[in-house]
Protein backbone atom coordinates (compact mmCIF):
# COMPACT_ATOMS: atom_id res chain seq x y z
CA UNK A 1 0.00 0.00 0.00
CA UNK A 2 2.87 2.32 0.81
CA UNK A 3 4.26 1.69 -2.67
CA UNK A 4 0.92 2.53 -4.25
CA UNK A 5 0.62 5.74 -2.25
CA UNK A 6 4.12 6.71 -3.26
CA UNK A 7 3.30 6.00 -6.89
CA UNK A 8 0.13 8.06 -6.65
CA UNK A 9 2.07 10.95 -5.18
CA UNK A 10 4.51 10.68 -8.06
CA UNK A 11 1.65 10.94 -10.52
CA UNK A 12 0.14 13.92 -8.70
CA UNK A 13 3.48 15.69 -8.58
CA UNK A 14 3.91 15.10 -12.31
CA UNK A 15 0.47 16.34 -13.36
CA UNK A 16 0.83 18.40 -16.47
CA UNK A 17 0.01 22.07 -15.90
CA UNK A 18 -0.75 23.98 -19.08
CA UNK A 19 -0.84 27.80 -19.07
CA UNK A 20 -4.16 29.47 -19.77
CA UNK A 21 -3.49 32.26 -22.25
CA UNK A 22 -5.31 35.54 -21.93
CA UNK A 23 -7.49 36.95 -24.70
CA UNK A 24 -4.81 39.51 -25.41
CA UNK A 25 -2.25 36.78 -25.95
CA UNK A 26 -4.58 35.00 -28.38
CA UNK A 27 -5.16 38.27 -30.26
CA UNK A 28 -1.43 38.86 -30.58
CA UNK A 29 -0.76 35.34 -31.87
CA UNK A 30 -3.53 35.58 -34.47
CA UNK A 31 -2.17 38.82 -35.79
CA UNK A 32 1.51 37.97 -36.03
CA UNK A 33 2.14 37.09 -39.65
CA UNK A 34 4.34 34.04 -40.14
CA UNK A 35 4.49 33.32 -36.42
CA UNK A 36 4.86 29.71 -35.28
CA UNK A 37 2.13 28.15 -33.11
CA UNK A 38 3.18 27.80 -29.47
CA UNK A 39 3.27 24.09 -28.58
CA UNK A 40 2.75 22.99 -25.00
CA UNK A 41 5.89 21.54 -23.49
CA UNK A 42 5.06 18.19 -21.90
CA UNK A 43 7.48 16.83 -19.29
CA UNK A 44 9.38 13.69 -20.23
CA UNK A 45 7.36 11.31 -18.05
CA UNK A 46 7.97 7.68 -18.96
CA UNK A 47 7.58 5.02 -16.31
CA UNK A 48 8.98 1.60 -17.25
CA UNK A 49 6.40 -1.02 -18.14
CA UNK A 50 7.88 -3.24 -15.45
CA UNK A 51 6.46 -5.91 -13.16
CA UNK A 52 7.93 -6.48 -9.72
CA UNK A 53 6.68 -10.08 -9.56
CA UNK A 54 9.63 -12.47 -9.37
CA UNK A 55 8.13 -15.95 -8.92
CA UNK A 56 9.03 -17.26 -12.37
CA UNK A 57 11.74 -14.80 -13.27
CA UNK A 58 15.18 -15.94 -14.38
CA UNK A 59 18.32 -14.22 -13.17
CA UNK A 60 21.29 -13.28 -15.31
CA UNK A 61 23.29 -15.88 -13.37
CA UNK A 62 20.95 -18.62 -14.66
CA UNK A 63 21.54 -17.49 -18.23
CA UNK A 64 25.32 -17.32 -17.72
CA UNK A 65 25.38 -21.06 -16.99
CA UNK A 66 23.97 -22.14 -20.38
CA UNK A 67 26.42 -23.98 -22.61
CA UNK A 68 24.35 -24.95 -25.65
CA UNK A 69 21.84 -22.43 -26.97
CA UNK A 70 20.20 -23.08 -30.32
CA UNK A 71 19.24 -20.21 -32.61
CA UNK A 72 16.02 -21.96 -33.56
CA UNK A 73 14.62 -22.00 -37.10
CA UNK A 74 11.10 -20.70 -37.76
CA UNK A 75 9.19 -23.02 -40.15
CA UNK A 76 6.36 -21.87 -42.41
CA UNK A 77 3.10 -23.06 -43.91
CA UNK A 78 2.63 -22.82 -47.69
CA UNK A 79 1.04 -19.37 -47.34
CA UNK A 80 4.00 -18.08 -45.34
CA UNK A 81 2.42 -18.12 -41.89
CA UNK A 82 4.19 -19.87 -39.00
CA UNK A 83 3.97 -23.65 -38.95
CA UNK A 84 3.63 -24.01 -35.18
CA UNK A 85 3.34 -27.82 -35.29
CA UNK A 86 6.68 -28.12 -37.06
CA UNK A 87 8.13 -25.45 -34.76
CA UNK A 88 7.04 -27.37 -31.68
CA UNK A 89 8.63 -30.54 -33.04
CA UNK A 90 11.88 -28.69 -33.67
CA UNK A 91 12.00 -27.25 -30.16
CA UNK A 92 11.15 -30.63 -28.64
CA UNK A 93 14.00 -32.23 -30.57
CA UNK A 94 16.35 -29.60 -29.16
CA UNK A 95 15.21 -30.28 -25.62
CA UNK A 96 15.40 -34.06 -26.01
CA UNK A 97 18.98 -33.77 -27.29
CA UNK A 98 20.24 -31.51 -24.53
CA UNK A 99 19.98 -27.91 -25.70
CA UNK A 100 19.59 -25.64 -22.69
CA UNK A 101 18.26 -22.53 -24.40
CA UNK A 102 16.72 -21.30 -27.65
CA UNK A 103 17.00 -17.94 -29.37
CA UNK A 104 13.55 -17.09 -30.75
CA UNK A 105 13.29 -14.83 -33.77
CA UNK A 106 17.03 -14.31 -34.20
CA UNK A 107 18.73 -14.06 -37.57
CA UNK A 108 18.45 -17.84 -37.95
CA UNK A 109 14.78 -17.69 -36.97
CA UNK A 110 14.26 -14.84 -39.45
CA UNK A 111 13.07 -12.28 -36.94
CA UNK A 112 14.03 -9.68 -39.53
CA UNK A 113 11.18 -10.98 -41.72
CA UNK A 114 8.57 -10.88 -38.95
CA UNK A 115 6.17 -8.21 -37.86
CA UNK A 116 6.55 -7.37 -34.17
CA UNK A 117 3.15 -8.98 -33.55
CA UNK A 118 4.43 -12.24 -35.02
CA UNK A 119 7.70 -11.88 -33.16
CA UNK A 120 6.20 -11.40 -29.69
CA UNK A 121 3.57 -14.07 -30.34
CA UNK A 122 6.27 -16.63 -31.15
CA UNK A 123 8.22 -15.71 -28.01
CA UNK A 124 5.08 -16.06 -25.91
CA UNK A 125 4.16 -19.36 -27.55
CA UNK A 126 7.63 -20.76 -26.87
CA UNK A 127 7.53 -19.70 -23.23
CA UNK A 128 4.02 -21.09 -22.79
CA UNK A 129 4.86 -24.48 -24.30
CA UNK A 130 8.52 -25.00 -23.39
CA UNK A 131 9.53 -22.42 -20.80
CA UNK A 132 9.72 -25.04 -18.06
CA UNK A 133 12.22 -27.17 -20.01
CA UNK A 134 14.45 -24.70 -21.83
CA UNK A 135 15.45 -21.06 -21.42
CA UNK A 136 13.69 -18.83 -23.93
CA UNK A 137 15.80 -15.91 -25.14
CA UNK A 138 13.85 -13.50 -27.32
CA UNK A 139 15.60 -11.49 -29.99
CA UNK A 140 14.06 -8.10 -29.22
CA UNK A 141 16.95 -6.02 -30.52
CA UNK A 142 16.57 -3.33 -33.16
CA UNK A 143 18.48 -0.54 -34.83
CA UNK A 144 15.83 1.74 -33.32
CA UNK A 145 16.18 2.19 -29.56
CA UNK A 146 12.46 2.97 -29.35
CA UNK A 147 11.57 -0.34 -30.99
CA UNK A 148 14.10 -2.25 -28.88
CA UNK A 149 12.63 -0.83 -25.68
CA UNK A 150 9.05 -1.57 -26.69
CA UNK A 151 9.74 -5.11 -27.94
CA UNK A 152 11.81 -5.96 -24.87
CA UNK A 153 9.06 -4.75 -22.53
CA UNK A 154 6.61 -6.97 -24.40
CA UNK A 155 8.98 -9.94 -24.49
CA UNK A 156 9.51 -9.94 -20.75
CA UNK A 157 5.78 -9.35 -20.21
CA UNK A 158 5.00 -12.60 -22.08
CA UNK A 159 7.60 -14.47 -20.02
CA UNK A 160 10.86 -14.70 -21.93
CA UNK A 161 13.83 -15.49 -19.71
CA UNK A 162 16.32 -13.18 -21.40
CA UNK A 163 16.68 -10.76 -24.31
CA UNK A 164 19.16 -10.78 -27.18
CA UNK A 165 20.27 -7.32 -28.31
CA UNK A 166 22.25 -6.39 -31.39
CA UNK A 167 23.90 -3.01 -31.90
CA UNK A 168 22.09 -0.51 -34.16
CA UNK A 169 22.86 -1.45 -37.76
CA UNK A 170 22.85 0.36 -41.12
CA UNK A 171 22.45 3.86 -39.66
CA UNK A 172 24.92 2.92 -36.92
CA UNK A 173 25.89 5.31 -34.14
CA UNK A 174 28.82 6.52 -32.04
CA UNK A 175 30.40 4.54 -29.21
CA UNK A 176 28.58 6.78 -26.74
CA UNK A 177 25.37 6.05 -28.64
CA UNK A 178 25.99 2.30 -28.33
CA UNK A 179 26.37 2.61 -24.56
CA UNK A 180 23.18 4.67 -24.30
CA UNK A 181 21.30 2.20 -26.53
CA UNK A 182 22.24 -0.79 -24.37
CA UNK A 183 21.70 1.15 -21.15
CA UNK A 184 18.12 1.77 -22.32
CA UNK A 185 17.25 -1.95 -22.44
CA UNK A 186 19.48 -3.56 -19.80
CA UNK A 187 17.33 -2.54 -16.80
CA UNK A 188 14.44 -4.69 -18.06
CA UNK A 189 15.97 -8.11 -17.47
CA UNK A 190 18.77 -10.58 -18.30
CA UNK A 191 20.39 -9.57 -21.57
CA UNK A 192 22.85 -11.05 -24.07
CA UNK A 193 24.57 -8.54 -26.35
CA UNK A 194 25.24 -9.83 -29.85
CA UNK A 195 28.29 -8.64 -31.77
CA UNK A 196 28.31 -9.61 -35.45
CA UNK A 197 30.03 -6.89 -37.51
CA UNK A 198 29.57 -8.82 -40.77
CA UNK A 199 25.84 -8.09 -40.52
CA UNK A 200 25.72 -4.76 -38.67
CA UNK A 201 28.70 -3.08 -40.31
CA UNK A 202 30.01 -2.01 -36.90
CA UNK A 203 32.04 -3.78 -34.25
CA UNK A 204 31.07 -3.45 -30.60
CA UNK A 205 34.49 -2.86 -29.05
CA UNK A 206 35.47 -3.93 -25.52
CA UNK A 207 35.28 -0.28 -24.46
CA UNK A 208 31.50 -0.40 -24.87
CA UNK A 209 31.07 -3.81 -23.23
CA UNK A 210 33.17 -2.78 -20.26
CA UNK A 211 30.97 0.29 -19.83
CA UNK A 212 27.70 -1.65 -19.78
CA UNK A 213 29.10 -4.63 -17.87
CA UNK A 214 28.32 -2.74 -14.65
CA UNK A 215 24.69 -3.74 -15.10
CA UNK A 216 23.72 -6.82 -13.12
CA UNK A 217 21.44 -7.78 -16.02
CA UNK A 218 24.25 -8.28 -18.52
CA UNK A 219 24.38 -12.07 -18.87
CA UNK A 220 27.14 -12.01 -21.47
CA UNK A 221 28.16 -11.54 -25.08
CA UNK A 222 27.49 -13.54 -28.22
CA UNK A 223 30.77 -12.79 -29.97
CA UNK A 224 31.48 -13.38 -33.65
CA UNK A 225 34.75 -11.45 -34.02
CA UNK A 226 36.89 -14.43 -33.02
CA UNK A 227 38.53 -16.33 -30.22
CA UNK A 228 41.12 -13.68 -29.36
CA UNK A 229 38.30 -11.26 -28.53
CA UNK A 230 36.53 -14.00 -26.58
CA UNK A 231 39.61 -14.62 -24.47
CA UNK A 232 39.96 -10.90 -23.83
CA UNK A 233 36.50 -10.90 -22.25
CA UNK A 234 36.70 -14.17 -20.39
CA UNK A 235 40.02 -13.12 -18.89
CA UNK A 236 38.12 -10.23 -17.30
CA UNK A 237 35.29 -12.41 -16.01
CA UNK A 238 32.73 -11.58 -18.70
CA UNK A 239 30.67 -14.53 -19.95
CA UNK A 240 30.91 -15.17 -23.69
CA UNK A 241 29.24 -17.55 -26.11
CA UNK A 242 30.87 -18.21 -29.45
CA UNK A 243 28.72 -17.05 -32.34
CA UNK A 244 30.80 -19.01 -34.86
CA UNK A 245 30.08 -22.73 -35.05
CA UNK A 246 33.37 -23.43 -36.81
CA UNK A 247 35.32 -21.85 -33.91
CA UNK A 248 33.17 -22.88 -30.97
CA UNK A 249 35.13 -26.00 -29.99
CA UNK A 250 38.35 -24.03 -29.56
CA UNK A 251 36.45 -21.13 -28.01
CA UNK A 252 34.97 -23.43 -25.37
CA UNK A 253 38.02 -25.46 -24.43
CA UNK A 254 40.94 -23.16 -25.17
CA UNK A 255 39.66 -19.58 -24.82
CA UNK A 256 37.26 -19.68 -21.89
CA UNK A 257 33.90 -19.43 -23.66
CA UNK A 258 30.93 -20.71 -21.68
CA UNK A 259 29.48 -22.33 -24.78
CA UNK A 260 27.95 -21.58 -28.17
CA UNK A 261 24.84 -20.00 -29.62
CA UNK A 262 24.57 -22.37 -32.53
CA UNK A 263 22.95 -22.72 -35.94
CA UNK A 264 24.32 -26.24 -36.54
CA UNK A 265 22.56 -27.57 -33.43
CA UNK A 266 19.26 -27.21 -35.30
CA UNK A 267 20.45 -30.21 -37.32
CA UNK A 268 22.66 -32.22 -34.93
CA UNK A 269 21.83 -31.06 -31.39
CA UNK A 270 23.21 -34.19 -29.73
CA UNK A 271 26.61 -33.86 -31.39
CA UNK A 272 26.80 -30.14 -30.60
CA UNK A 273 25.99 -30.89 -26.98
CA UNK A 274 28.80 -33.44 -26.89
CA UNK A 275 31.13 -30.82 -28.37
CA UNK A 276 30.22 -28.34 -25.60
CA UNK A 277 29.94 -30.73 -22.64
CA UNK A 278 32.31 -33.62 -23.27
CA UNK A 279 35.71 -31.98 -23.08
CA UNK A 280 38.16 -31.48 -25.92
CA UNK A 281 37.15 -33.62 -28.87
CA UNK A 282 39.11 -32.61 -31.99
CA UNK A 283 37.95 -35.68 -33.91
CA UNK A 284 34.27 -34.82 -33.46
CA UNK A 285 34.99 -31.19 -34.28
CA UNK A 286 36.75 -32.26 -37.50
CA UNK A 287 33.80 -34.50 -38.34
CA UNK A 288 31.37 -31.59 -38.06
CA UNK A 289 33.42 -28.94 -39.87
CA UNK A 290 32.39 -29.99 -43.42
CA UNK A 291 28.72 -29.71 -42.39
CA UNK A 292 29.33 -26.30 -40.81
CA UNK A 293 31.16 -25.08 -43.91
CA UNK A 294 28.27 -26.28 -46.07
CA UNK A 295 25.75 -24.46 -43.86
CA UNK A 296 27.49 -21.11 -44.20
CA UNK A 297 28.50 -21.09 -47.87
CA UNK A 298 25.59 -18.68 -48.39
CA UNK A 299 24.29 -16.23 -45.77
CA UNK A 300 22.53 -17.94 -42.88
CA UNK A 301 19.75 -19.19 -42.77
CA UNK A 302 19.69 -20.23 -46.44
CA UNK A 303 21.66 -23.45 -45.87
CA UNK A 304 19.79 -24.39 -42.71
CA UNK A 305 16.38 -23.85 -44.28
CA UNK A 306 17.38 -26.02 -47.22
CA UNK A 307 18.77 -28.77 -45.01
CA UNK A 308 15.75 -28.97 -42.70
CA UNK A 309 13.47 -29.21 -45.74
CA UNK A 310 15.62 -32.03 -47.15
CA UNK A 311 15.38 -33.84 -43.82
CA UNK A 312 11.60 -33.58 -43.98
CA UNK A 313 11.19 -31.81 -40.63
CA UNK A 314 9.89 -28.55 -42.14
CA UNK A 315 7.95 -27.77 -45.27
CA UNK A 316 10.12 -26.46 -48.14
CA UNK A 317 8.72 -22.95 -47.78
CA UNK A 318 10.96 -19.87 -47.93
CA UNK A 319 10.01 -16.33 -47.07
CA UNK A 320 11.73 -14.13 -49.61
CA UNK A 321 14.39 -12.83 -50.02
CA UNK A 322 15.73 -16.25 -48.96
CA UNK A 323 15.79 -18.98 -51.61
CA UNK A 324 17.04 -22.59 -51.38
CA UNK A 325 20.53 -23.73 -52.23
CA UNK A 326 20.89 -25.05 -55.79
CA UNK A 327 20.56 -28.69 -56.74
CA UNK A 328 24.29 -29.49 -56.64
CA UNK A 329 24.53 -28.20 -53.07
CA UNK A 330 21.50 -30.21 -52.03
CA UNK A 331 23.21 -33.34 -53.37
CA UNK A 332 26.25 -32.44 -51.26
CA UNK A 333 24.05 -32.28 -48.16
CA UNK A 334 22.68 -35.77 -48.77
CA UNK A 335 26.25 -37.07 -48.89
CA UNK A 336 27.15 -35.19 -45.68
CA UNK A 337 24.21 -36.76 -43.86
CA UNK A 338 25.36 -40.23 -44.94
CA UNK A 339 28.95 -39.55 -43.81
CA UNK A 340 27.96 -38.20 -40.40
CA UNK A 341 25.12 -40.67 -39.93
CA UNK A 342 21.40 -40.05 -40.42
CA UNK A 343 20.79 -41.07 -36.80
CA UNK A 344 22.63 -37.96 -35.61
CA UNK A 345 20.29 -35.57 -37.43
CA UNK A 346 16.87 -34.35 -36.36
CA UNK A 347 13.77 -36.01 -37.77
CA UNK A 348 13.04 -39.53 -38.88
CA UNK A 349 12.47 -39.26 -42.64
CA UNK A 350 15.07 -40.24 -45.20
CA UNK A 351 17.09 -37.28 -46.42
CA UNK A 352 16.08 -36.22 -49.94
CA UNK A 353 17.62 -34.03 -52.62
CA UNK A 354 14.26 -32.41 -53.53
CA UNK A 355 13.48 -30.90 -56.93
CA UNK A 356 13.48 -27.18 -57.57
CA UNK A 357 9.71 -27.19 -58.03
CA UNK A 358 9.25 -28.69 -54.55
CA UNK A 359 10.15 -25.35 -52.97
CA UNK A 360 7.62 -22.59 -52.34
CA UNK A 361 8.86 -19.01 -52.31
CA UNK A 362 6.57 -16.54 -50.57
CA UNK A 363 6.84 -12.79 -51.02
CA UNK A 364 3.59 -11.80 -49.30
CA UNK A 365 2.55 -13.40 -46.05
Amino acid sequence: MAILKSYGACLRDSTFQFPHPSRADNYKRRNVKGGSPQAAVIPNFHLPMRSLEVKNRTSAEDIKALRLITAIKTPYLPDGRFDLEAYDDLVNMQIENGAEGVIVGGTTGEGQLMSWDEHIMLIGHTVNCFGGSVKVIGNTGSNSTREAIHATEQGFAVGMHAALHINPYYGKTSLEGLVSHFDSVLPMGPTIIYNVPSRTGQDIPPLVINAVAKSRNLAGIKECVGNDRIEQYTGNGIVVWSGNDDQCHEARWSHGATGVISVTSNLVPGLMRELMFGGKNPSLNAKLLPLIEWLFQEPNPIGLNTALAQLGVVRPVFRLPYVPLPLAKRVEFVNLVKEIGRENFVGENDVKVLDDEDFILVGRY
